[in-house]
């Protein structure tokens, strides 16, 4: 199972940074959402990061439930 959270080596690879101070500069340029931990390293939803990429567009929304007229009698 995939994590929801990119690794420390796709942040590298995302970023071209193995620092986390500048690995999160790169990330707010790029627009990315992250947050910090309190042991200071960068976290990332996978699915922001795919978003941002267009690569996954989430779920689709139901379209709203109408009414069966044809069942009335």
């Amino acid at each position: 199972m995939e994590s929801m959270f990119l690794t420390d080596q796709e942040l590298i690879e995302l970023t071209h940074r193995s620092r986390r101070d500048a690995q999160a500069r790169a990330l707010r340029h790029m627009g990315i959402d992250f947050k910090t931990r309190p042991d200071g390293s960068v976290a990332v939803l996978r699915a922001v990061v795919e978003k941002a990429f267009g690569l996954k567009a989430g779920p689709k929304a139901k379209p709203p439930a109408e009414p069966r007229f044809d069942l009335v009698r």
